[in-house]
């Protein structure tokens, strides 16, 4: 299986990123973290600070975020903000 996810970063009025990628780091509440591919399901509060995501090409874009949830489920990465 390739070292694949799909992630969505949504909030109230557009998407801002629709796709596949190879790892998103976030704020979380209790600390930075990261999620790749086939990671455990979880839910996060998000606190403010800057979302990174690696696409498959390695290029990077960061999103500035004040504060959100992320859910894992089923190699799907939701991050509300």
């Amino acid at each position: 299986m390739p070292n694949v996810m799909f992630i969505e970063v949504l909030t109230p009025d557009k998407i801002l990123f629709s796709g596949e990628a190879k790892m998103i780091s976030l704020p979380g509440v209790a600390g930075s973290f990261q999620i790749l591919n086939m990671h455990a399901p979880m839910i996060a509060n998000l606190k403010s600070g800057s979302i990174e995501i690696t696409a498959l090409d390695s290029q990077k874009q960061t999103y500035s975020i004040n504060n959100g949830l992320v859910e894992v489920l089923d190699n799907k990465v939701v991050v509300l903000i």
